[in-house]
């Protein structure tokens, strides 16, 4: 796997969402203005704020309900994020948000993105993160990754 990336935000129309071939799951955003700045073009921190929401229903794609994760006393922090930027987006655009389960060492979890038009032929932004669980008790990583966790997660690799 190569690069990291990640982070949140609420936007886009009625995101479509499936798992496809090669294990990448699909997301789907349109830029609005809001998502733009003064030059037009999508503000770097949207691209985290799409592949946050993209991670989160990818999990939940897998039955990982965040919620569920949260009220179980686990959180999963971004502790290192590393993107490249290829091409600009502007006002207007679709772009599909792919992204996938990497790598897990231990409790260690990497997801890989690439942003792209939907036609496929051009690449915007890949990326790749690296998360952690947490016990939200005492706010320490966990040891291991809850079992239904693991599991999921191993589905998608």
């Amino acid at each position: 796997m190569t690069e990291h990336s990640q982070l949140p935000t609420s936007n886009i129309i009625q995101p479509s969402l499936s798992v496809v071939a090669e294990d990448w799951f699909e997301y789907i955003v349109k830029v609005h203005p809001h998502h733009t700045d003064y030059a037009g073009m999508v503000w770097h921190g949207t691209y985290l704020t799409w592949m946050e929401e993209a991670r989160i229903e990818c999990l939940r794609s897998l039955g990982i309900d965040f919620a569920d994760l949260v009220a179980a006393g686990c959180n999963l922090p971004v502790v290192e994020v590393s993107i490249r930027y290829h091409q600009p987006m502007r006002m207007g655009m679709e772009a599909v948000i792919k992204t996938r389960i990497g790598d897990m060492e231990g409790v260690r979890i990497y997801c890989d993105y690439q942003i792209q038009s939907l036609s496929g032929d051009v690449l915007f932004l890949t990326g790749r993160i690296t998360i952690v669980a947490v016990d939200l008790a005492n706010g320490k990583v966990m040891r291991r990754l809850p079992p239904a966790m693991k599991d999921a997660l191993e589905k998608m690799r």
